[in-house]
């Protein structure tokens, strides 16, 4: 897998020495409370993880650790799902598993990254996300990335003993190419 490379971070392949570091946050709840699906329901162990690692070193899709530019060290991941080449449109899913590594810009670049290569090298012309109302920190990074917001699935999530909604946002290829 080609590795994608920004003024910090890369976008590059899994690896086995990954294993620890995904370990190291997929079990704290502080950086999962804000993910969706089971997965994060219950513990992990190292070997469900270990396998997941394999899978994605295996896969070759696009799915890709987010890695700093020089050491290649393990900062968190970012994958484009639901990838649907027909009409041009897939989904984004980012996580920062490293704490030390938020709030630093690293997802924001790992994002823009991963824009140039969907439209560029996927070809698609539209990436889109859920994200939570309460999650203040990805809601400025996707806009500081260009996402806009579309629409809501009001009260649809159960988080903190209230509900909240999911926000669809979106980005066009036209869009983004205009704000780089």
């Amino acid at each position: 897998m080609p590795y994608l490379v920004g003024q910090r971070v890369m976008l590059r392949e899994y690896r086995m020495e990954d294993v620890e570091l995904i370990q190291g946050w997929v079990n704290d709840l502080e950086t999962t409370r804000f993910l969706d699906g089971a997965v994060f329901l219950y513990p992990r162990s190292i070997q469900q993880t270990r396998s997941f690692v394999e899978e994605n070193a295996r896969s070759g899709g696009p799915s890709f650790i987010i890695a700093h530019r020089d050491s290649e060290e393990y900062i968190g991941q970012l994958e484009l799902t639901q990838v649907d080449y027909r009409h041009g449109v897939a989904s984004l899913g980012i996580v920062i598993g490293g704490k030390g590594c938020r709030g630093k810009g690293y997802g924001t670049e790992a994002i823009g990254l991963s824009l140039q290569f969907a439209f560029h090298q996927m070809n698609l012309n539209r990436v889109e996300l859920w994200v939570r109302e309460d999650n203040e920190a990805a809601l400025k990074c996707y806009r500081s990335c260009g996402f806009v917001e579309e629409g809501r699935r009001r009260k649809c999530y159960a988080a903190d003993g209230s509900r909240k909604d999911l926000i669809l946002m979106g980005i066009l290829r036209d869009e983004w190419e205009r704000k780089v």
